[in-house]
């Protein structure tokens, strides 16, 4: 039976939502490892608005996380909130600040950061049934919040958003782009993309390699 990705979306733009290469690449990558996907957002609204031409935030404007997160996926998006965990054989959550700011308050709590109650208890269900969860750029900075302490990720080099990691009770291991770093304790895999790459072939040779894990782990 061909397997099946829950990739879960958090708006759409780097710097309000999913970042669009990363999620575009991932999909991508899914559909030519002989796999299909799901994609799934949380039914909020944005922190805020970003003018992508200046990065200025639009403080006249709000958006809905799910309704902008369709735009990647073409229309085809459920609401996370109604995903089932065991119709899935894995997770993979793009980047894009809207995994620090909509998936969760990371961009503006840092260490005291929260995740969204439905991504928590989807991620708590598909890795409690031994499923690997794949998370890109930014993402990972959840992982302590999503999996407990001990948890090995990466964001790349960025001293900061490490340390950050790391006082939450995870362990931030240094890598560059076009690797991933692989926790085997707990079935996750994590590559910094678009945290150190400088194209999008730079992201893609990461993001590659860490979808292609997480359907050998499935």
């Amino acid at each position: 039976m061909m397997k099946k990705v829950a990739v879960v979306l958090s708006g759409c733009g780097v710097y309000d939502g999913s970042e669009i290469y990363e999620s575009v690449l991932t999909l991508l990558a899914i559909e030519q490892g002989g796999a299909r996907y799901q994609c799934m957002a949380p039914n909020i609204e944005q922190m805020h608005v970003i003018d992508h031409r200046n990065g200025e935030v639009m403080a006249d404007q709000q958006r809905n996380v799910l309704t902008e997160a369709a735009r990647l996926a073409r229309g085809e998006i459920i609401d996370l909130a109604t995903a089932n965990p065991a119709d899935y054989d894995a997770l993979i959550i793009p980047g894009g600040f809207g995994a620090a700011k909509n998936l969760s308050d990371f961009a503006v709590a840092g260490a005291a950061a929260k995740v969204n109650p439905d991504l928590l208890a989807f991620t708590q269900a598909i890795h409690a049934s031994g499923k690997p969860v794949g998370l890109i750029c930014i993402a990972p900075a959840m992982t302590p919040l999503l999996f407990g302490e001990g948890a090995t990720c990466t964001i790349g080099n960025d001293q900061e958003t490490a340390a950050a990691i790391e006082a939450m009770g995870g362990q931030h291991q240094d890598c560059d782009c076009s690797d991933i770093v692989f926790d085997e304790k707990f079935n996750l895999v994590t590559t910094p993309a678009y945290m150190l790459a400088g194209s999008i072939s730079e992201a893609a040779s990461g993001i590659n390699k860490l979808v292609n894990k997480v359907l050998q782990l499935c």
